[in-house]
């Protein structure tokens, strides 16, 4: 696979892995900081940029936000952050004119601006950016083509204009308006944004004894070869130290069982609903549409929390990490307004680096390993949780024929359909956000490109037995743990058809 940031990865690989190597040796000490900036840029000529002291000032901003530290104390409790050594100051969002131009005689892209931003020059035309209204009608009206629009990339993914950038160019983003989807991460071509890492401290947990449980989305199913099962990544994690794995598809089976049980109560009701389980989906509700955030969103737990829960209730003291390739998932784990919740959230990147820095290995193993139906591991896509709710009500022998559902997939399409329920004009019933298009598959931490992904993840679910939702739940104590947000006893009653 090509991509743009391949040598980013690579790099942000390398310093994240000696952090780690550092907190394993209990020697994350300023003087050790320092040198590992030296090992990783030694010099004396720069690998990436203009000097070496520029490239070693961002290494030392990729060593704070490896130990979940800010860079800079305006980005404080961020999660997202600027790298600001590294941002080159793109250029800004304009329409250009471009060599196509033929200062022709029609003048159109003249004649079409309201705003006289446009005139001949030299050799072509010209745009004034200050009278630019970036309406885009000289680009619509020329018929060379010759004026295109410029969007700086990480600016182009926000899905909420979180992005803007300072009197130098140099990006900013609004703590405000982000709601950390992390997609301007691997957008940005100079690596200059990136996220707070959670490593350091489950190092020290694993380093004192405690018990540290893995919970692995369901979207790792075809993030690696498809020789590395579920199975696989679970042994690899327990030789680094973990206490155990447990795929989240199993959380996905418990979020979907109690919220068809609440998606069928608002239907009765006549009320409209969102489900919960991404959390960039619920941090768009909850900053641009509070409204309907405390009215329509889903009282259910995510399959994060219901599995951490799961963990928390029948082994108490563990700690629980969840691994995936989301950056907003970290932000529903520092979220303590929601109980037992996972403690900790990396992404397939990170947890590479913490295998790495203990020279583990992923590699194929011979046991099966399933805790979760078909359904619960189909969260991963777009679709999933509509398929998997459906499929509960379906169990339970209840009418889900005039239900309908809004698949929004991508963070367009979400504030899309959000702001089509602000204004009443929804069609659907219920709406299943997913801030990356085609699910959590195409997440901004995914290890491959999607097409390998579902190659070999659907070789891998070619495997999986055919086990229902509601039986594969019948073998866990839900009785003993909270499915509601806000900690409500839930039982088991969702598990049974609403006659009994």
């Amino acid at each position: 696979m090509v991509t743009n940031d391949a040598f980013i990865v690579e790099f942000k690989h390398k310093v994240i892995t000696e952090v780690c190597r550092l907190a394993w040796d209990d020697n994350l000490t300023e003087d050790a900081k320092n040198e590992a900036v030296r090992h990783l840029v030694p010099g004396p000529k720069p690998l990436y940029r203009c000097c070496i002291y520029r490239e070693r000032e961002i290494v030392r901003d990729r060593i704070r936000l490896a130990c979940n530290q800010s860079v800079d104390e305006h980005m404080k409790d961020m999660m997202v952050q600027v790298i600001e050594p590294a941002c080159q100051g793109c250029p800004p969002d304009a329409y250009i004119v471009t060599d196509n131009c033929r200062l022709c005689m029609g003048k159109a892209c003249m004649r079409s601006c309201r705003f006289g931003a446009i005139h001949p020059g030299e050799s072509r035309m010209h745009i004034d950016r200050e009278q630019c209204k970036k309406c885009g009608q000289c680009a619509h009206a020329c018929p060379y083509g010759a004026i295109t629009h410029r969007v700086r990339p990480c600016q182009a993914v926000c899905p909420v204009d979180a992005i803007s950038y300072d009197e130098n160019d140099l990006c900013v983003i609004d703590r405000e308006k982000c709601v950390s989807c992390g997609q301007c991460i691997h957008t940005c071509p100079y690596a200059a944004i990136a996220s707070r890492v959670h490593l350091v401290d489950i190092i020290r947990h694993i380093k004192a004894g405690d018990e540290v449980i893995a919970m692995c989305a369901p979207a790792t199913e075809g993030q690696y070869e498809e020789k590395i099962s579920m199975a696989a990544i679970r042994a690899a994690l327990k030789k680094v130290g973990f206490a155990d794995m447990v795929e989240v598809g199993l959380g996905g089976d418990m979020t979907a069982a109690y919220e068809a049980r609440e998606w069928l109560e608002a239907h009765e009701e006549g009320r409209k609903m969102t489900t919960s389980c991404c959390p960039a989906f619920v941090n768009m509700l909850r900053k641009y549409f509070p409204k309907q955030y405390a009215e329509n969103l889903s009282g259910t737990v995510s399959p994060m929390c219901a599995v951490s829960r799961y963990l928390k209730a029948t082994r108490p003291g563990c700690v629980t990490v969840f691994i995936g390739p989301c950056i907003a998932k970290k932000t529903e784990a520092e979220d303590k307004s929601i109980a037992d919740n996972a403690d900790y959230a990396l992404t397939f990147g990170e947890m590479g680096s913490l295998l790495d820095s203990k020279g583990v290995k992923l590699e194929p193993v011979e046991e099966a390993y399933q805790e979760a139906s078909l359904f619960g591991k189909g969260f991963a896509s777009s679709g999933g949780v509509t398929g998997a709710v459906l499929q509960c009500m379906a169990e339970r022998g209840e009418d889900v024929g005039s239900l309908s559902v809004c698949r929004a997939s991508g963070g367009a399409e979400c504030k899309k359909a959000l702001t089509l329920l602000k204004a009443g004009r929804l069609t659907e019933d219920f709406i299943e956000g997913m801030a990356c298009e085609g699910g959590c598959m195409g997440g901004p931490s995914k290890h491959r490109e999607e097409s390998e992904i579902r190659r070999a993840r659907q070789a891998l679910l070619n495997k999986a037995d055919k086990r229902g939702v509601l039986d594969n739940l019948a073998a866990y104590p839900m009785e003993r743990f909270s499915m509601r947000r806000d900690g409500a006893p839930t039982g088991r009653s969702a598990l049974k058809p609403e006659h009994q």
